[in-house]
């Protein structure tokens, strides 16, 4: 019988897997900033509902938690991400790394509560409410802090978290749950899951 201290331990094959995420996304969370950019004017009508998209952004802490199932999946898959984001030229330059370290924590909170032992849709879920959260605190504090508070900063986390819940928490879920029908991560226990979808 393996201990917790053997199945918390990264294989090789895990860090190049967790990498592959994280770098993929890390190209599109710097497209997906051109993309928020490009989208300013249609949100002019109540620009806090821009935060609708915000849940791509906070995708790979919950994939990354899917797949990996370790402790620190969800916060390097992130951290990852962020930083390759600030090094290809996110418009956010380098605050885009503690962010994303922040994000990550999010995820990983909700994992660790579930003590890495709960993949299914509602863990999901949660893993993405808690990444959104964390997402809405930190631009609450550092991004959003000159603008007024009932206008926008509250509206503006609230859609965050609504937005992270259902495409991080869910669209990272029916994501994973995809990929492991490939089965391109038939060396991941997110394999064995394929017959419960």
């Amino acid at each position: 019988m393996k201990s917790t201290t053997d199945t918390n331990r990264w294989r090789t094959i895990d860090i190049v897997v967790a990498s592959v995420i994280a770098v993929a996304f890390g190209v599109i969370f710097w497209a997906w900033g051109l993309v928020w950019s490009a989208t300013e004017g249609a949100f002019a009508f109540f620009p806090p509902a821009q935060a609708l998209l915000y849940g791509v952004w906070l995708m790979p802490a919950v994939i990354g938690g899917l797949v990996i199932r370790k402790p620190g999946a969800a916060l390097y898959c992130e951290t990852v991400a962020a930083v390759l984001s600030a090094l290809l030229g996110s418009q956010w330059a380098g605050t885009v790394i503690p962010q994303g370290i922040v994000q990550g924590i999010g995820a990983e909170l909700a994992f660790a509560a579930f003590r890495y032992r709960s993949f299914r849709l509602p863990t999901a879920v949660v893993a993405g409410a808690l990444t959104g959260l964390s997402a809405a605190l930190f631009d609450f504090f550092i991004w959003n802090v000159d603008y007024a508070l009932a206008d926008y900063r509250i509206p503006y986390a609230l859609i965050t978290i609504v937005s992270a819940t259902v495409i991080a928490g869910a669209g990272g879920w029916l994501l994973t749950r995809a990929l492991a029908n490939t089965g391109v991560l038939d060396r991941f226990p997110v394999a064995r899951d394929r017959a419960l979808i």
